[in-house]
């Protein structure tokens, strides 16, 4: 029987069938040895430059700041929070003019010709556009942002649903132009030990909204991939609700194992390295970091559920760090590639 291509790999973890071999998810473009499981295209109609950009603002005004301590993404500029009253959003946020006469046809072949996908190797990730928890947070500060959710829900709701509303044509369009084979969507609500919400704060506010930007990708048989970090474990079956069939970085601060055995066949876990060897990367040997991504594997890929996702997180131009990260991959890759055949 014919192995299967990079992109059937990958998309069968997130319905249970077992992958041929461990495939690898990364942000970040071609995988190690040039196989690329994903790869990303979309609108980018409100472009935001998130990497190298030193100062901009974002499509929603808010300016935003890089440095090489941040690896050069960019986050909002400290202590220039544009809304200070969750109650008074609509006399601060405003919706950028969406561009009238839009050919969605050329754009999507356009986009396609630069980005040079084979699609019979790679599956297509568009991405959603909005991360509305973290927009919230980027208005008005941590601090204030979730005071917020806390004494005015129906004010959030209302900020985060016309934000929705104004990305669903181009997520719409974006669907019926450009065929994606995933969905993606980012929002980052927990940190390394617990959510920033409830369940019951999560359901009420954020669940409608990520159902709603979901909602014709689940109606056209697409799946959803959600990029949330930390221990986010509490909201799986919510995000299942809505979708999701993969789910990334997955930290081990989750319950991985307990989640793959629960959720079998429903959500595929994309992660499960986060190792830290509490020295500078300088100094760590390669046979340490490729004996951790060989943990990993017997560890979390056992039941075939499973892509390898991770690397170090080090300052931009940190030579130390993308060595290390270039045994990550090459490791993954390899010891991957033969796992189910032994």
């Amino acid at each position: 029987m014919a192995q299967r291509t990079p992109k059937e790999n990958y998309l069968g973890i997130g319905y249970g069938i077992q992958p041929d071999y461990v495939p690898l998810y990364t942000m970040f473009g071609e995988g190690p040895h040039g196989e690329t499981a994903t790869k990303s295209c979309g609108p980018m109609i409100f472009p935001m430059d998130y990497f190298g950009k030193p100062e901009g603002n974002d499509m929603w005004g808010v300016p935003y700041v890089a440095n090489a301590e941040t690896g050069f993404a960019s986050i909002p500029k400290p202590g220039a929070f544009i809304l200070d009253d969750i109650t008074r959003w609509s006399e601060v946020v405003k919706a950028p003019a969406m561009p009238e006469g839009i050919d969605w046809e050329l754009m999507a072949q356009r986009d396609y010709e630069k980005a040079n996908i084979d699609r019979t190797q790679s599956a297509v990730m568009m991405n959603a556009g909005l991360m509305p928890f973290e927009q919230v947070m980027a208005f008005m500060g941590f601090n204030e942002g979730l005071c917020a959710f806390f004494e005015e829900p129906d004010a959030v709701k209302e900020l985060i649903h016309y934000m929705v509303d104004f990305v669903l044509p181009v997520i719409e369009n974006g669907i019926e132009y450009y065929k994606p084979d995933i969905l993606y969507i980012l929002d980052d609500t927990a940190t390394q030990s617990n959510p920033f919400l409830s369940v019951e704060m999560y359901r009420d506010i954020l669940k409608p909204a990520y159902a709603k930007m979901t909602k014709l990708a689940m109606e056209r048989g697409i799946p959803v991939q959600f990029h949330n970090c930390g221990r986010c474990e509490d909201f799986i079956d919510d995000m299942i609700d809505f979708g999701v069939r993969f789910w990334d970085p997955a930290q081990t601060s989750n319950d991985l194992l307990g989640i793959q055995q629960k959720y079998k066949g429903k959500i595929a876990v994309c992660g499960g390295w986060d190792y830290n060897p509490g020295r500078p990367w300088g100094e760590v040997p390669e046979d340490e970091v490729r004996q951790s991504v060989r943990d990993s594997l017997d560890k979390y890929a056992i039941g075939g559920q499973y892509a390898f996702c991770g690397g170090a997180l080090t300052q931009f131009g940190d030579e130390a760090g993308m060595r290390v990260n270039g045994w990550v991959q090459d490791e993954a890759y390899t010891y991957g590639r033969n796992f189910y055949n032994k």
